[in-house]
């Protein structure tokens, strides 16, 4: 009778800790929602201050008035289109290249057990530890002597040995978690192993091949220390290069045009995030349904 009697109360009990703890999950997540879009925000309102406002003792948050001379000398300034249109190359070449070559390199990591793949594997988590620091004035030598300094072919070739090893292992995890099964009932229905990858796995891995194209993508587009050190010539300048420009030799920074500068340079890479997330919503469900 006495657990009987108890069961109402527990019941009672759970419903209102749940009631309790709903409305502390929803405004954790609005919390953290402004953590994250605070620094976007942050720019999209200091660019558009005036250069007197920025100059004042205590300028507000949110600007008195909507200036857009701050984009007008940035893009003046520091060439933005050019260097976009430098970073937007490279990123896309490295890219494609990463994939097309992670892909099958991942397949054969994940599948294949040969005496290679240990020393692939401990290549992969060695080069993920390596400051690349250390390199950076052999690397200098190795591409002057064959002609790749100041090009961005060479910017893109270190791009893609620099992205290859992580883009590797994400593939790698991802192939692991498809059922080796559902390739051999392929096998069985007489399918070839190209028609069996191209029919099987890659709807099933249109997830692990979008998450990697956008960490690759990024990582392109943000990169800044091998453009440095490889790109000398202002016409081949990436974008992190031309908003190095806004920093002055002194450490004197003139926010107004870096931060219209930044908030330009971060529209590619939002656009093409939209985009691969459709793809990647629509990969998984393609992949749930070819599974």
């Amino acid at each position: 009778m006495t657990t009987l009697a108890s069961r109402p109360v527990v019941g009672a009990s759970v419903k209102r800790s749940r009631r309790i703890a709903r409305p502390l999950q929803y405004l954790a997540l609005v919390l953290y929602m402004i953590f994250l879009g605070f620094p976007l925000l942050f720019l999209l309102t200091t660019a558009f201050k005036s250069s007197r406002e920025l100059q004042s003792p205590n300028p507000g948050f949110l600007p008195t008035s909507l200036d857009l001379s701050n984009f007008t000398q940035a893009i003046q300034k520091a060439d933005l289109f050019t260097a976009a249109g430098n970073s937007l190359i490279v990123a896309v070449c490295t890219t494609v290249l990463v994939t097309l070559i992670a892909l099958p390199a991942s397949y054969a990591l994940a599948r294949f057990r040969t005496r290679l793949r240990g020393l692939a594997t401990g290549w992969i988590l060695l080069s993920q530890v390596f400051p690349f620091i250390l390199i950076i004035i052999p690397l200098f030598l190795v591409l002057k002597n064959i002609g790749l300094i100041n090009n961005l072919a060479g910017l893109v070739l270190v791009y893609t040995v620099w992205s290859l090893p992580f883009a590797l292992w994400m593939l790698q995890g991802y192939i692991v978690a498809i059922p080796v099964e559902l390739e051999e009932a392929g096998a069985m229905d007489g399918a070839s192993r190209l028609r069996t990858l191209h029919t099987i796995v890659l709807p099933l891995l249109a997830p692990g091949l979008v998450a990697t194209s956008l960490f690759t993508f990024i990582n392109s587009w943000n990169e800044f220390f091998f453009a440095l050190v490889l790109i000398q010539d202002p016409k081949l300048q990436t974008l992190p290069l031309a908003l190095a420009r806004f920093v002055g030799a002194e450490g004197q920074v003139q926010l107004g045009q870096l931060a219209a500068a930044s908030l330009l340079a971060t529209i590619p890479s939002l656009v093409f995030f939209l985009l691969i997330q459709k793809r990647l919503t629509s990969g998984l469900l393609s992949g749930a349904v070819k599974g």
